[in-house]
């Protein structure tokens, strides 16, 4: 099968890897691998044990000094403006914290969810080594295209504000890292200054150009969160991804765009499916390849991943059929193969207990030979033919018998 680019690799903070549809290593490249067939239940996360590290309050960080043109509002700030060494405890579980260094312009200058914003930022281990800076970041707020960290807390921010925010490893790269300058597992300090928002462009006046870019770094983002296992989060941005692909467009687009619009609905969907198969959401993963086949009827990963959440539904008689037209297209490869002589296996064991199952139903559990010889499987359905033989003979002889009475 060709191949459609390389695997989604991790990101920073503001970016998301490359743009291209997940494609597991191995025999398959580009479908999923035999273990990934049977869902792996995750394990809870067990939180980390702080109590070694320092205080927050005790983070080695020079404050920086208030602007001289900056003109805070005296009225309607937050208690962290009053108190600049006065931490916030975002989400009240200790993970996520924030603390002020220079005010901003009041709370009424918070951005709002949707909307595109610009930070300065600059990202540090616990061992002050940088590991990101960026002086002009954009992203659109709550949408997921960054840290969550990030998206969780520059809400919170006043416009002009400069804030230190530490976050557990959980809102920020989990226990994969970021390879090769972030550890699994680790905590960061994000030094951010909010420095502009602005509402999102209107969907119905983009370009195609444009629609096609915006599509894909949210698919991209979706390819980050499904490297990090944050299957959630991955489905999430392949939705919005997805939204903007089927946004209604003032603009006449040419037959390229239309056609290069339709590769990223299918990368997506068919990475949905994906990440809905993780989650044991098996209707709605089938809905996504079927979608996918509406468009390319041939698609592979679309076949073998419809034949994966039917098998999973115990749906072996529709499975298999479904994996052998994804063989016919691609008969060296090995995954599907495997699947395939897995299921005609579960088919036949299937049968044969629906077999024993009616043979008990019928009152002979003992009984043997195929189910398809009525004389081994029912022994007493000969002399009930008899029976209601004699029977209409009996009934045909009574009513003969009074139509002649009836004349006499």
């Amino acid at each position: 099968m060709a191949s459609s680019g390389e695997e989604p690799r991790s990101g920073s903070p503001g970016q998301a890897g490359t743009g291209t549809e997940l494609s597991p290593a191995g025999d398959a490249a580009h479908l999923d691998t035999g273990e990934d067939f049977e869902v792996l239940e995750e394990e809870e996360e067990e939180e980390e044990d702080l109590s070694e590290l320092p205080p927050l309050e005790d983070v080695s960080r020079p404050p920086v000094p208030p602007r001289e043109d900056a003109q805070p509002s005296e009225q309607g700030r937050g208690e962290a403006a009053e108190d600049p060494q006065e931490w916030l405890d975002v989400l009240g579980n200790g993970l996520l914290k924030k603390k002020t260094l220079v005010p901003g312009q009041g709370v009424d200058t918070h951005p709002n969810k949707g909307q595109n914003v610009t930070i300065r930022l600059k990202a540090t281990r616990e061992d002050g080594s940088v590991v990101e800076e960026n002086p002009a970041l954009t992203f659109t707020l709550g949408d997921c295209d960054v840290l969550q960290a990030l998206d969780l807390c520059v809400q919170l921010l006043e416009m002009g504000e400069t804030a230190l925010i530490v976050s557990d490893a959980k809102y920020c790269y989990g226990a994969q890292g970021r390879s090769p300058d972030i550890p699994p597992n680790a905590t960061l300090t994000l030094e951010v200054e909010l420095l502009a928002a602005q509402d999102a462009p209107d969907l119905e006046l983009l370009s195609g150009k444009e629609k096609i870019e915006l599509a894909n770094r949210k698919r991209e983002r979706g390819n980050f969160f499904y490297q990090q296992a944050d299957y959630v989060l991955a489905i999430n941005s392949y939705d919005i991804a997805l939204k903007v692909i089927g946004s209604s467009s003032k603009v006449d687009f040419s037959p390229e765009e239309e056609a290069e619009l339709l590769d990223v609905k299918v990368k997506c969907l068919n990475n949905l499916a994906a990440s809905q198969l993780k989650l044991d959401h098996y209707e709605a993963a089938l809905k996504s390849c079927n979608l996918v086949l509406e468009h390319q009827p041939g698609n592979i990963k679309a076949l073998f991943r419809k034949g994966k959440v039917l098998a999973q539904q115990g749906e072996y008689r529709d499975a298999i059929p479904i994996l052998k037209a994804a063989l016919k297209l691609e008969p060296s490869n090995k995954t599907i193969h495997a699947e395939l002589s897995k299921l005609v296996k579960k088919h036949a064991d299937q049968k044969n207990v629906e077999t024993e199952m009616y043979r008990k139903m019928l009152g002979n559990p003992s009984a043997a030979g195929a189910p398809g010889k009525c004389k081994d499987k029912l022994p007493w359905s000969i002399p009930w033919k008899w029976l209601f033989g004699a029977t209409a003979i009996a009934l045909g002889g009574v009513a003969l018998s009074v139509v002649i009475a009836a004349r006499n």
